[in-house]
């Protein structure tokens, strides 16, 4: 059986677990809700509170979903309002009952809360659903639920779910009840969410099928890169059971600089793989902006999606967006220095693993320079270096024309990994289209000659 069976049987075995897990907490939810209504009507109950109700018992069950309910130590409340935000997706009709109108007024009630979707055609629920069901008329409670959907609340710190206002200055509890995509992958399939690239997520998954040994970098390089690596293996241990977290802040920036194909991007890879991390690309060009304070929100919506996530943050060509900043001559140089300084609070506050990548480190903010915990110089191979990235770049089915000596071109021609990938795609294609698989020297020196052009160089 192979690996991809495997993984998709225990795919289907946790969407199973969570299936039961979830419809006995909604079963228990509904009950919830008919108790509400009775109580808030003064009809006929047999509880005296919805706290009467107790929720499922969970202690011993393996699936996602009581995982993340036992982890967090949900009470009551929480558990309630965490069910209630994924009713709306895996059973919408267990909330049709607040479509019941207020005969007075030919209107909802306005306790009830909730909004209609522009396509959804039921119930989803918003803060003040919450507090109807959990509070009713008590005030007491109701600061309670404020509580729980407050910032400092774990839901909000951990990305679970927050309050989405989708108008300015309205009451705090419309704001709509919003389980997290990454949450509601894993209470139903098991799985965690990888955010595809879009307007909203200007990044993208990047991975390599390379390993270390295929990193042909300096012994300085790899001694720099091992230190990233103690902080990965280490680094919780010596904030907690050490308790340097009063003195250190948690998270680790390193910066990358020098030309490019020198291998920056592959080891930000190798370093997610190492870890077992998604490595996430961020597109600069989506995210800077010409409109005042559009880089802020645009560079926001990433560390939100990040945040609490196991990630590593590659900002590649960062200068574009990190680089030096500007005397105060005119509005935007100051609204352009705002920006600065609100990305340095962004990143020295992650408490996950940032890597920035540049070309040039003299165009780096002397600022963003301090605030790294490691700078890595990655310089054009030397001539053996440079022999080594030859003679593993090529394909096990070409063949090398005789009067190929990778040793002395290698030792002639002075260019990075990269544009060695580049020329050997280029002789590769061109023995391909000869219907052949014999490197030919003269292909060789062409693609060399195209990738000193890039850089404005010649033979």
């Amino acid at each position: 059986m192979d690996v991809k069976t495997v993984t998709s049987r225990m795919d289907i075995k946790k969407s199973q677990l969570n299936a039961k897990a979830i419809l006995a907490d909604l079963d228990w939810l509904h009950k919830v809700i008919q108790c509400r209504f009775q109580l808030y009507w003064n009809q006929e109950s047999p509880y005296q509170s919805i706290h009467e109700i107790q929720p499922p018992d969970i202690s011993s069950n393996l699936s996602p979903y009581a995982k993340i309910v036992i982890d967090q130590s949900m009470d009551f409340d929480e558990r309630l309002i965490f069910i209630l935000s994924l009713a709306q997706h895996v059973q919408p009709q267990l909330l049709d009952i607040f479509f019941t109108k207020n005969s007075d007024y030919n209107r909802e009630f306005t306790e009830f809360g909730g909004v209609k979707g522009k396509i959804h055609n039921g119930f989803i629920p918003t803060g003040e659903t919450a507090v109807f069901i959990l509070s009713g008329n008590s005030l007491e409670h109701r600061f309670r639920v404020l509580e729980i959907l407050d910032s400092d609340h774990f839901f909000f710190k951990k990305a679970i779910l927050t309050l989405e206002h989708t108008e300015p200055n309205e009451p705090f509890f419309t704001g709509i009840l919003n389980l997290s995509i990454e949450y509601l992958n894993i209470c139903t399939h098991g799985n965690n969410h990888k955010p595809d690239y879009n307007s909203s997520f200007p990044a993208k998954l990047i991975d390599t099928n390379l390993d270390w040994s295929d990193l042909v970098v300096s012994d300085e390089v790899f001694d720099e890169l091992e230190e990233i690596k103690d902080w990965i293996a280490h680094g919780n241990v010596l904030l907690n059971d050490w308790g340097l977290n009063k003195k250190i802040k948690p998270g680790y920036r390193a910066l990358f600089f020098g030309p490019p194909g020198t291998g920056k991007t592959l080891t930000a890879c190798l370093l997610g793989k190492y870890a077992k991390m998604d490595v996430y690309r961020i597109d600069l060009s989506m995210i800077v902006s010409k409109y005042i304070g559009e880089t802020e929100k645009n560079l926001g919506k990433v560390f939100d999606q990040a945040m609490n996530k196991n990630w590593i943050l590659f900002f590649d060509e960062a200068d574009s967006l990190f680089g030096k900043r500007t005397q105060t001559s005119s509005s935007n140089d100051r609204f352009a220095n705002q920006e600065v300084s609100y990305l340095l609070q962004k990143i020295e506050d992650f408490p996950g693993i940032i890597v920035l990548a540049t070309n040039l480190k003299a165009n780096m903010d002397d600022a963003f320079s301090r605030r790294f915990q490691n700078m890595v110089y990655f310089t054009i191979p030397d001539a053996k270096q440079r022999e080594i990235l030859w003679k593993n770049a090529f394909s096990n089915k070409s063949v090398l024309d005789k009067n190929v000596l990778l040793e002395e071109i290698a030792d002639k021609y002075e260019i990075a990994g990269g544009s060695i990938i580049n020329v050997i795609r280029y002789c590769s294609l061109k023995a391909l289209k000869r219907n052949d698989n014999t490197i030919k020297k003269n292909d060789i020196i062409t693609g060399i000659k195209k990738e000193l052009l890039k850089e404005g160089k010649t033979i």
